[in-house]
């Protein structure tokens, strides 16, 4: 028995050196198997009332580009532009919080559609890749069956209903049966489903495809709630969900081991006030070795050789042709932005009262009359 007990041990020790060992790291590194990422943000909402849909999409967008997605592989469609809408306080900007430090709309954001464009059609197009040939490549989601895909939507919904425009709808099933079609044209390999919306979980309900996981704001019959009203700007800057994956997504670096078992704990039912809910029965991964990074930052391609290779000598002598004020690129950065935890705790400013319009013509006007009523008009000589 002592001598199972130390054979036990010894392969124990043995599996743990096994696991610390470079072959073992290298694995972990390729495990998802993905080689690019791609991210689909979608706003279905128009209408300024509906400002917070715009604040959700772009808040997303900020992120997966702040993790290192690039714009080339983002699709991010607007239904409304509220950031040169004539009620914005403050345009060219979109705020997600309420002291308006956070400018989530930024110097560089590219909207591939907007406004009309975003349609349940244009979209299914999008995703099953069925486009016509004149559409430029910044509308196209070129992904292959080696891409992990962030879809992200918001707007207004029901039981097995998204709806765009307040005009038309996409149902579960459509998008269901689109999933399925970009699956059998293998043009994903892993698919991170998040949709912020009333009785968003049923969006997900009829998902048969493979290698795709779900997370939704709400359960069926109940509402997903907004957050972080702005009495300067007159609406909700954001829905209480994506606000708290926003300020998650934060404290997220490129080389964070952050997974996706975390994401799932981001908005309580005590602070949502709506019970998110997740699907992942269809997803072959364990959600808690899914890396946050494997859908919401990117990727590299790379091939791995055997073989030695050799630089040319006119390729390896460019980079001493260009001085290194050329080659340096600094990476984009949001200029004046506070971190998100900062701004959550931090005391809103105090804000210079001005008079109201016309408050000092009617005060003048009030004077005039109390005048006339006490002296009346023979008494005029002595003001003019």
């Amino acid at each position: 028995a002592r001598a199972a007990a130390a054979l036990l041990v010894l392969l124990g020790s043995c599996g743990a050196a096994l696991a610390d060992s470079p072959q073992d790291q290298a694995e972990q590194f390729f495990r998802s198997g993905h080689t690019n990422n791609w991210a689909v943000l979608v706003c279905t909402s128009r209408f300024w009332f509906n400002y917070r849909h715009v604040a959700n999409t772009l808040s997303v967008y900020r992120s997966v580009k702040r993790l290192g997605i690039p714009d080339s592989h983002i699709v991010l469609m607007l239904a409304d532009d509220m950031a040169c809408n004539p009620r914005n306080p403050k345009p060219a900007t979109v705020f997600s919080h309420k002291n308006m430090e956070l400018n989530v709309y930024g110097d560089d954001v590219e909207v591939d559609y907007r406004s009309y464009e975003v349609t349940v059609e244009n979209f299914l197009r999008v995703l099953t890749g069925r486009i016509p040939p004149s559409t430029p490549r910044s509308k196209r989601l070129l992904s292959d069956d080696r891409s992990n895909i962030l879809i992200y939507m918001t707007g207004h919904g029901g039981n097995g209903f998204l709806k765009f425009q307040d005009s038309e709808e996409i149902t579960n099933v459509e998008l269901a049966d689109a999933f399925e079609q970009m699956w059998q044209k293998r043009r994903y390999n892993e698919l991170l489903f998040i949709i912020d919306t009333c009785q968003g979980a049923s969006m997900y309900e009829r998902f048969y495809s493979p290698n795709i996981m779900a997370l939704a704001s709400s359960q069926v019959g109940e509402d997903s709630l907004s957050h972080q009203p702005d009495l300067g700007i007159g609406v909700h800057l954001m829905d209480r969900y994506t606000f708290y994956v926003l300020e998650f997504l934060e404290e997220i670096h490129p080389a964070s081991q952050t997974n996706m078992n975390d994401l799932f704990q981001v908005c309580p039912k005590s602070l949502c006030v709506s019970t998110p809910g997740h699907r992942t029965d269809l997803f072959q991964r364990d959600p808690q070795r899914v890396l946050i990074t494997d859908f919401f930052g990117s990727v590299r391609k790379v091939e791995i050789t055997t073989e030695t290779l050799s630089l040319d000598r006119d390729v390896a002598g460019l980079e001493s042709k260009f001085p290194e004020e050329e080659l340096a690129t600094e990476p984009l950065k949001y200029a004046e932005q506070l971190p998100v935890a900062q701004i959550i705790h931090q005391k809103p400013k105090q804000k210079d009262w001005h008079p109201p319009g016309g408050f000092i013509l009617g005060l003048w006007a009030l004077i005039i009359m109390v005048f006339f009523k006490t002296y009346g008009i023979k008494h005029m000589k002595h003001v003019f």
